[in-house]
This record gives structure tokens, sequence and C-alpha cells, in this order.
């Protein structure tokens, strides 16, 4: 058996085709390094699993759902460090050798920045106050690439079982852990979420849910007007 890596990825996909060979390619040389890739599909209807195939360590089928897809991935990987990535998300240079020294001291868990790619001139602003948000709260978005060990996934009971919300959940779990690594190299996302939906529009939306979401309100409840007003 070959030694088991020190860092696995776990990206979850669902009809990413248009994006899928762009984000493998860019983590070629993590796997030259020995890094774990694996991709957990929720039942894409395109060719996302077709050309995932070529650049993957490992890819399995799942249930649709992120959180459920994150948990099953990471149950099969076999690092000692784990890091979900969102498929239109891209890492920055080194992130393996960054994550193992985040996690090396105090932090058992934590994220990247995060810039936003996109048409909007509000995107650069948008991901300044995300990252600033995510510092003052200690709470990150999966956006912005969470990466723990795999004892403080284990002791954190996984990513929560939910449509929605799973991250803010996770990263509430894992504060309880010890405080967030917050490194201030940028994972690179989309924005297209802003550019097609209007960025205001966006905005007021996500701020709505999550204010509900702190009240009390079920992730499925706000998981069915997520989806209805995209």
């Amino acid at each position: 058996m070959p030694p088991a890596p020190r860092l696995s990825i776990v990206i979850p996909t669902l009809d990413e085709g248009e994006v899928i060979d762009d984000l493998l390619q860019s983590l070629q040389d993590y796997t030259a390094r020995g890094v774990e890739l694996i991709i957990v599909d929720g039942g894409s209807c395109d060719d996302t699993v077709a050309r995932a195939t070529r650049f993957a360590s490992r890819l399995i089928q799942s249930a649709p759902g992120r959180a459920r897809q994150m948990n099953t991935g990471a149950r099969i990987s076999r690092g000692d460090l784990l890091l979900f990535l969102h498929a239109d998300t891209r890492l920055p240079h080194c992130a393996d050798r960054l994550v193992a020294n985040a996690l090396s001291g105090a932090h058992c868990w934590g994220r990247f920045d995060i810039s936003l790619e996109g048409r909007h001139p509000l995107l650069p602003l948008i991901g300044f106050a995300m990252n600033w948000r995510s510092r003052l709260s200690g709470i990150a978005t999966g956006d912005q690439a969470l990466f723990m060990t795999r004892q403080a996934f284990d002791r954190a009971g996984g990513f929560p079982d939910q449509p929605l919300m799973e991250d803010i959940e996770m990263s509430s779990r894992l504060k309880g852990l010890s405080a967030p690594a917050c490194l201030e190299q940028r994972v690179s996302s989309s924005g297209r979420r802003w550019d097609e939906a209007g960025t205001w529009a966006t905005i007021w939306l996500m701020w709505r849910l999550r204010f509900r979401y702190w009240r009390g309100e079920s992730a499925d409840s706000l998981a069915r007007e997520y989806r209805h007003v995209r």
C-alpha cells in the first residue's frame, strides 16, 4: 500500500461539467505531490463524471446534498487533513502546505480569504466584507474552502445533514474545538450568483436567510425559499 496522503481534498459535484476540467487541471500539482483528490458526485445529468474520472484519485457516487456528499468523501479519504472545495473555487498556490502549516499548532480548522470573480464592480467589496465578517465572527462559508484535521471533523460529527447552512453549522461546531486559522491567501470563487440574480438582491437574501437561521428557523424551510428565489 502507498503511504497515506497528508491531505485529502473532497469536492462535491452536481452538474459541474462546465467548470470541472478547469478545476481538476488546476489541482494536478497537488496530486503530483501526493494529495488525495476525491470527487463525490450527487447524480449529475451532464458529463461531470466522465470528465472528472480522468483526474480524480477516487470518484464515487452519493445521494445528492452537499453536506451528505462531503461526509461521504471524508469517510473514504485517507488523509489526516481534510479540505472541502466547491467546484467553482480555485485554491491559491501551495495551498496544501499552507493548510499543513496552519494546522500544525493550536488551530484544528480554518479557511482562506476569498476573492470573487465576476462582472459586477461590487464583487471585490463583497469579498472584502465576507473575509472580515468571518474574522470577527469565527464563522466561515463553504466558498472559503474549509479545512480541518480528521480528528476535528470526527469530533464535530461531520457536516450536519441539512440542505442549507451546513457550512455555518459546521463552523459553529468547530469553534467549540479551537478558533479558526484565517489565512490571508485567497481562494478565487465564482461570483455568478451575484451576477445572475443581482448583487443587492443576493446580499439581502443571504443576510435574511442567515438571520432567520440564527433565530432558529429550520434549514429545510430556508432551503425551499433559497431555491425558489434563485
